[in-house]
């Protein structure tokens, strides 16, 4: 435990928070541990939210941790943190002088998108 950097044990697992500028570079953290994690075939618990990542590994067949589970989260330290974007800082709801467009405009009053046309038919097995 004391070779990982800023890793906790918290109930039995390995947890670990990233914070990033913006969402683009969590999500571009995320898909590289994720990859990673696939690779070892040991699949972390991963939470993404915007401007942050957390992370929980555990060995779920014993319920516990193992030197693999130590190991998983060494690799996701090497991983380097995207480059962090001097501009953001910017959530979404937040303002800024740009204009995104109207969102709403694409949604009728019931909420459904103008776009979508809900009379087409789905057979229960495409549900």
């Amino acid at each position: 435990m004391e070779q990982l950097d800023g890793w906790s044990f918290e109930q039995g697992h390995l947890a670990k928070s990233y914070t990033f500028s913006d969402f683009a570079g969590a999500l571009e953290f995320v898909n590289r541990i994720g990859a990673i994690s696939e690779a070892q075939g040991h699949h972390p618990d991963l939470y993404m939210t915007w401007g942050k990542v957390s992370v929980e590994i555990w060995t779920h067949k014993i319920d516990g941790l193992t030197e693999s589970d130590f190991i998983l989260a060494a690799k996701f330290d090497e991983v380097p943190v995207p480059a962090q974007n001097q501009g953001a800082g910017r959530r979404d709801g937040d303002s800024d002088s740009s204009d995104d467009g109207d969102l709403d405009a694409d949604y009728d009053a019931s909420g459904d998108s103008d776009d979508y046309d809900d009379s087409e038919e789905f057979d229960e097995a495409e549900r």
